[in-house]
Parts: structure tokens; sequence; C-alpha cells
């Protein structure tokens, strides 16, 4: 059976879990903790830039994808401020360590949603085919965004 979108972003996903996890289980002032963060960052960053192109956008255009869309996009603005706060913020104090968790908590809530309900509804609206080409636009995108922003 040929790959669809949803099964290009669910690897997408399960990726984001992991980073979080390992993240949260990272030592204070050790290489590692910066490492999974820059990964994080950029995989969080690469998979909302190419997820709002070629999911979102294509559901805005129905009006039963609109209030999923907005939600989703408005979760991608929360995930995007806690990373910027995380950067900015000394990786080795515990307020860091708190902005992880809730980076964490975030992140596993909006995929969770994602794969629950949007998925659901989305796959109600688009074609068989828009699913197959959205999945290889999805996938060539996310490629382009991590490489753009691991050279940042």
């Amino acid at each position: 059976m040929p790959e669809t979108l949803y099964d290009a972003l669910r690897e997408s996903h399960a990726l984001q879990r992991s980073l979080c996890r390992r993240l949260l289980r990272s030592a204070p002032r050790s290489e590692r903790r910066i490492a999974v963060f820059s990964a994080l960052r950029i995989e969080l960053a690469a998979h909302a830039a190419a997820e709002e192109r070629f999911l979102y956008v294509p559901m805005l255009m129905h009006d039963a994808g609109l209030h999923s869309s907005r939600h989703a996009l408005h979760e991608h603005h929360e995930i995007d401020a806690l990373v910027e706060d995380m950067q900015v913020l000394d990786k080795n104090g515990a307020g860091w360590m708190a902005r992880a968790r809730k980076l964490s908590k975030t992140v596993h809530h909006h995929l969770r949603e994602e794969e629950r309900g949007f998925f659901q509804v989305s796959g109600k609206l688009l074609t068989a085919a828009a699913k197959q080409s959205l999945a290889r636009s999805y996938r060539k995108d996310l490629a382009r965004m991590r490489k753009l922003l691991a050279g940042a």
C-alpha cells in the first residue's frame, strides 16, 4: 500500500516523542542535554513548517477543517514560544528543566490530538491521491527544513 501523509507524519511524531523523553532524562551540565535539545528544536520547527504547508493549508480550504487547523496552528505557536524561552534560559537551572517538562507535555498533547482527532477529520476531506501526493511533498520539505535549520 502506498505511503500516505499520515504515515510520514507519525514517523516524525515518534521521533519527537523520543527526543522529548531523552531530553527529560538528560543530565545537567552535559553535552548530551545540549545535543538532544538542539535535535528536538530542529525537528519541531522542521515538522511544524512542513506540516503546516502540506496538511494545515489544504485543510483550511475546507469549512470542516477550519477549526481543527486553527487549533493546531495555535498549539504550534505555543510550542515555538516554549522552545524560544528554553534557548535563553540557563540549561542547567531548575527553571529550564521545568520548561522542558512543560514542552514535553505540550508536544505530547498536541501529537495525541492530531493523531486521534485531526487525522480523522482530514482523512474524510482529503482524497487518497492527495494523501499520497502530500506525503511526498511533506517528506521533501521536512528534509529541506531539517537541513536548513541544522545549518542555522
